[in-house]
């Protein structure tokens, strides 16, 4: 027994932040499996409410690393050299449905019948710069509109925006699934179209601080452990989609459970709710840049730093 526990005390300790949401689908098979043990890792998961407090915590020493997606709150962050991403996580992709547009019953009654149509109405998002703002950009860029057609109501929460949807006040809200499913199944709102379907791109990443970076060990059994879980997830759940759906069955249900232990859904939801995650872990490096050029020229990210100084290019595989 003695064995085991100076085995015990040689793991690396680390705090790790991160959203209970399935787009980090893979931090909890790592864990749960014991991949960051198996790697030489003993990982304290700290549970956060958005995405933008756990790059703050990253930056303030609170956690050791981040997960989650992106925010101009993030690359301000970073592009003052307190943070560094080194791997990629969750992405819009065609065919994995993620990040919905939603129509108000009256506003898809009156004509509001695809993504291409939102051009000049009232839109619930969460905040201003906030992933879903970005997403309402690419989707104008690709359609021809202006986004200062559109009329923006930043919400603050999920919940709020989902409860204005219902209640009229808005036209249309982009809204996570599991957020929306049961808006939508009960009649409160229409599906208009997935994010990933119309426009693509890099949602989330696992970033660390300059401190943290410096131990080389540490950030190398991380990703490791990481890209092990990564690719186990994409090979037995994402392989399997079909219709937006993974199956259940005796290979893919086990990791479903671990999921929907830890973003505290039942099987049924986390199933339809799939981010997809690169199975080596890689950041698309050009969409990166282009986030940063857009919240730039937005006025919602300083000036004056590209892509390249928020990378830890000894770590971030490219796509």
């Amino acid at each position: 027994m003695a064995s085991l526990h100076v085995h015990a005390d040689e793991l690396l300790k680390a705090k790790v932040g991160v959203l209970r949401l399935s787009s980090s689908a893979p931090v909890f098979i790592a864990q749960e499996k014991g991949y960051f043990r198996d790697a030489g890792l003993d990982i304290d998961l700290k549970f956060f409410d958005a995405a933008q407090p756990i790059a703050v915590a990253t930056t303030s020493g609170d956690v050791d690393f981040g997960i989650t997606a992106f925010t101009a709150g993030l690359y301000n962050l970073a592009g003052k050299g307190t943070l560094k991403v080194i791997g990629g996580m969750s992405r819009e992709k065609a065919g994995y449905p993620l990040i919905g547009y939603f129509a108000s019953n009256n506003a898809y009654a009156a004509g509001l019948k695809t993504p291409r149509d939102l051009a000049g109405k009232r839109i619930a998002v969460t905040q201003v710069g906030s992933s879903f703002h970005y997403s309402l950009g690419l989707l104008a860029d690709r359609y021809g509109f202006k986004l200062a057609e559109i009329k923006l109501l930043p919400l603050q929460s999920l919940s709020n925006a989902a409860a204005a949807l219902k209640g009229e006040t808005v036209d249309a809200a982009l809204l996570p699934i599991s957020s929306a499913r049961k808006l939508v199944d009960d009649g409160g709102a229409k599906l208009l179209g997935w994010v990933g379907d119309e426009t693509p791109w890099q949602l989330g990443a696992v970033f660390a601080s300059p401190k943290t970076l410096t131990n080389k060990p540490l950030v190398t059994k991380l990703l490791a452990a990481l890209e092990r879980a990564d690719r186990e997830y994409h090979d037995v759940i994402l392989a399997g989609i079909a219709d937006g759906k993974a199956p259940i069955n005796e290979k893919t249900k086990p990791l479903l459970e671990i999921i929907a232990k830890y973003t505290n859904l039942p099987l049924e939801q986390v199933v339809g709710n799939c981010a997809y995650i690169d199975p080596d872990g890689k950041l698309d490096v050009k969409n990166v840049a282009n986030q940063i050029e857009w919240l730039q020229a937005q006025g919602f990210v300083d000036k004056g730093f590209g892509v390249d100084a928020i990378l830890a290019k000894d770590y971030v595989k490219v796509d």
